[in-house]
């Protein structure tokens, strides 16, 4: 069928083609439909098994390697350093399985949305019946407070408002009309004849026929679209990945030529071949992943101290490289909580302070303070808007913050405004004795009020219907004739708070003397006009400054939301998110554009208005597609596809649906845009700590094997034993490279541009400072070696020497990578405590293989003296200390010369 036609049809046309009438089908003819059109129920997509998604885990490069590695030194007996390396493995191969199951939640929520039962008329009885069990065809029966079981055309209606913001973004109910024909090409929230699977009846009553069951409703869409959204790949996993592959290559081969070496230089095969497997193993970083992945998971706690709460680890890091923040506009840059914040009465603007729920607010004139009780249209319009109201606000205990609140959104305001104005209490003044509520046709509400001895209709409703059914305004305390003059400033204060994205209501009255003429009387003609209020839905107090730091931090902040251009504008510029000269585009406008156009347009877009899922997804692939790394926030069903193909998916935690939040990758406790901005610093952040502890491996390792593979070119005796090179793996690359993690982040984390998603591990000079670093730890650890040979000292005094030597080298190396641009003398080494402690473990661990003779005697160490101390900690000093000097002196240089650039300008 096609369904995006039907709200171009009327309800006859609709009845016709879908061959049922306003009786319903008969049972017979339900079980044909059924057959053809299945269940009305949201499909898994395609399913995995649990085994299959567990063994996907052990696939890549890198694990295969790391197993390997453990069957090798299984076999050479080293069974802790096999069963550690197999834990890892397990280890990350469990956490990736809970992650990509939690991950297939979204459609499960998602199914949660619709209904469970549904009313429906069938062969001319309204029965109950499961809503899995409608077919396109059937009458359905809505009333306030339901869920809508399947997409229909609505063939009958009373007061009927619907709730669709999880679909559309609107921040407000919308009015229905069965009667309307809407253009084929109109956006679903336009759509005000048909209402959709997962909404929510606000208000009113209908009935409306099935046009759409299961996977064809706009529901189902959104399912397919998850189902197809690709999770992406982090780049710090692709650069790991690719690292990993990188690193055992050059390991492996640089161990072979250790081994050759060795072998030509005299050595016992056997012996090389052990010695190479061991340098192997301790030159594969195969605690990387598991370091990785402790980084990460202390990161998040750290995350969930500032309200972020991560659902998918690698997700952290990608924050710190995130180019463009999505945001949805409702609940996450405005509080979805409609206030009044212009009032035009008396033939002046007042404007209302405080936002949201505040039930603190002034009334102000031109910068000046006024009491709504000493202004006779103020105050009556106020009266009208707490009286001629349905919702309920009642304050906690201090009178100032609303223990409850229900009710429409804008009557709510409406309260709120009164609350401001002083009038608490509206019931205890007015005494209602009749109502008419608000209906699509008249398009106002009036209720009919006793304030003692006197007689009033209140009426509030569109403006230009109230204008038109007015013969006189409200001006100070005299009732004036409602003539052309004043017909046309009242209009025109309209259209001027229209413009400022304002939604606007008017409000007027009609004073009867009696009951019995009140009630004989049209409450809603030959009214007295008092005034307009205009109101919308508030920016965050709180988003503005977070925009800004994401500007500093150059990330550009776009809003997609389903609401109209005018308001998304307005909103974008009180947020500074709408630059001079930046675009504005709706769906209308994507719909009528192509990929490639889009991807051109995207670059200088800053807002997206009346927007569908399915532009959604289009707009954040097409970001992708120009190098952007992504970050889409949101809090409705409708934000779940482009949450999840997004490269960090965030949903709001208060607000959020469960779809959105089982697609996302972050959550935000607070539902507070800040928080987002917390949440980048953090993962760039874990990002820097991720490299320094690389950068801190892979230097180790390169002195490591330079120690090794230069002594076999020399036709020197070993430098270390096997299980020596073992012991210096184990006792550095592990409790130092995880405090690493946990380092406090550098001052000007948040003033660099994000880094390039192309940017390599080795990027700004990493694989330069590995290199030197390296290079010089392997000579230093060759050079003491070598001297202690030269000295006559015994192989195994020479070899201890160097051990120490290597051991020392490298655990004064972790205090040199704390600081990604600078050194060792950069920064504090008193600063990361947990850093400290496992430098002290680690040497007291070494110190054990030298110092405790059982232990002695496996490690072939001997005690070293004061002297031989003073030698070892001098040259492993030299790696770290000689370079950082090297740079302060270099940076000392560059800011003199800037002097005297500067005085010499002067």
């Amino acid at each position: 069928m096609e369904q995006h036609t039907w709200h171009a049809e009327s309800e006859a046309e609709c009845l016709a083609r879908l061959e049922t009438s306003l009786d319903g089908l008969s049972q017979a003819e339900v079980a044909r439909r059924r057959e053809v059109h299945g269940l009305n129920l949201l499909h898994d997509g395609n399913k995995v098994s649990l085994l299959t998604v567990f063994f996907n885990q052990f696939r890549d490069f890198m694990t295969l390697v790391l197993i390997a590695a453990t069957l090798i030194s299984g076999l050479l007996g080293e069974y802790t350093d096999a069963i550690t390396i197999i834990a890892i493995v397990v280890l990350n191969g469990i956490l990736g399985f809970v992650q990509e199951v939690r991950a297939e939640k979204s459609l499960k929520a998602l199914k949660e949305l619709t209904a469970p039962m549904a009313k429906v008329r069938r062969e001319g009885a309204v029965v109950e019946v499961s809503a899995k069990e409608l077919v396109p065809g059937d009458i359905v029966l809505l009333e306030d407070g339901d869920r809508v079981p399947a997409d229909g055309r609505i063939v009958r209606a009373r007061s009927l408002e619907v709730e669709e913001s999880a679909l559309t973004g609107e921040s407000v109910p919308v009015a229905k009309d069965p009667r309307v024909r809407v253009p084929a090409k109109s956006p679903l929230a336009e759509r005000i004849n048909m209402v959709y699977m997962g909404t929510m009846v606000t208000r009113g009553r209908a009935e409306f026929v099935v046009t759409a069951t299961g996977m064809q409703t706009e529901m189902g869409k959104i399912a397919d679209l998850i189902d197809q959204s690709e999770d992406q790949e982090t780049p710090l996993q692709k650069r790991l990945d690719q690292l990993g592959k990188t690193l055992v290559w050059i390991s492996l081969g640089i161990t072979v030529l250790v081994v050759v070496a060795g072998v030509l230089h005299g050595h016992a095969l056997y012996e090389m071949f052990l010695a190479g497997v061991s340098l192997a193993v301790a030159a594969i970083p195969e605690g990387l992943p598991a370091i990785v992945t402790i980084a990460l998971a202390l990161g998040v706690q750290r995350m969930i101290k500032r309200n972020a709460i991560v659902r998918r680890l690698p997700s952290v890091e990608t924050l710190g490289c995130a180019t463009v923040i999505c945001s949805d506009k409702t609940g996450t840059l405005t509080q979805n909580k409609m206030t009044v914040t212009r009032i035009y009465a008396d033939g002046i603007y007042v404007d209302v302070t405080g936002s949201g729920h505040q039930l603190q607010g002034e009334f102000m004139v031109g910068g000046r303070r006024v009491e709504p009780g000493r202004r006779a249209a103020l105050k009556s319009l106020v009266d009208i808007a707490a009286v001629c109201n349905q919702a309920h606000l009642e304050p906690n205990e201090e009178g100032s913050l609303p223990q409850s609140i229900k009710g429409d959104p804008t009557e709510i305001a409406l309260l709120v405004l009164a609350h401001k104005a002083g009038l608490k209490r509206p019931e205890t003044v007015y005494e209602r004795i009749d109502e008419r509520p608000f209906d699509a046709d008249r398009k106002m509400m009036s209720v009919l009020v006793r304030a003692g001895e006197e007689w009033y209709a209140f009426v509030k409703g569109a403006p230009d219907v109230l204008v038109g059914r007015s013969t006189h305004v409200l001006l100070g305390n005299r009732e004036e004739p409602l003539g052309q003059t004043l017909r046309k400033q009242i209009l025109a204060a309209n259209e001027q708070m229209a413009s400022q994205a304002l939604r606007n209501l008017g409000f007027a009255y009609r004073r009867f003397r009696t009951l019995e003429e009140a009630r004989s009387a049209d409450w809603e003609s030959e009214l007295v006009f008092v005034g307009l209020c205009g109101m919308i839905d508030p920016p965050r107090d709180e988003a503005k400054a977070a925009i800004a730091k994401a500007k500093s931090a150059g990330i550009r902040t776009v809003m997609i939301t389903g609401d109209h251009q005018a308001t998304a504008t307005a909103i974008a510029k009180a947020l500074d998110i709408l630059p001079p000269g930046g675009r504005v585009l709706t769906g209308a406008d994507l719909e009528a554009m192509d990929d490639q156009r889009l991807s051109n347009l995207v670059r200088d877009t800053y807002v997206y208005a009346r927007v569908t899922p399915e532009h959604k997804l289009r707009i954040v692939r097409a970001l992708q597609a120009n190098h952007e790394v992504v970050a889409m926030t949101g809090d409705g069903v409708n934000d779940a596809p482009a949450i999840k193909q997004a490269d960090i998916g965030i949903a709001m935690g208060r607000s959020g649906t469960d779809v959105a939040k089982e697609a996302s990758s972050l959550i935000l406790a607070d539902d507070n845009y800040a928080t987002i901005v917390a949440a980048v610093e953090e993962g760039r952040a874990i990002y820097d700590n991720i490299k320094k502890f690389i950068r801190y491996l892979l230097a180790s390792n390169v002195g490591e094997i330079l120690t090794m593979f230069l002594a076999m070119l020399a036709g020197w005796p070993l430098p270390l034993t096997p299980i020596q090179i073992l012991w210096v793996n184990l006792v550095t690359d592990g409790l130092p490279a995880i405090a690493l993690g946990v380092d406090d982040p550098e001052d000007d984390i948040m003033s660099r541009p994000p880094r390039n998603v192309h940017e390599g591990i080795f990027a700004r000079g990493m694989a330069v400072k590995i290199l030197s670093r390296g290079v010089l730890i392997g000579l230093a650890t060759l050079a003491v070696f070598a001297w202690s040979m030269h000295e006559g000292a015994e192989l195994a005094r020479a070899q201890t020497m160097a051990y120490a030597t290597l051991t020392m080298a490298q655990l004064i190396l972790v205090f040199d990578s704390r600081s990604l641009e600078g050194g060792i003398l950069r920064r504090n080494p008193f600063e990361n405590v947990w850093l400290l402690l496992a430098v002290l473990s680690s040497i007291a661990l070494f110190a054990c293989t030298m110092y405790v003779p059982r232990m002695a005697e496996v490690f072939h160490t001997v005690p070293l003296g004061i002297r031989d101390w003073a030698i070892v900690l001098v040259a492993a000093a030299v790696p770290s200390f000689a370079l950082s000097v090297r740079r302060v002196g270099r940076n000392q240089l560059h800011k003199f010369q800037q002097r005297s650039g500067s005085d010499q300008a002067a």
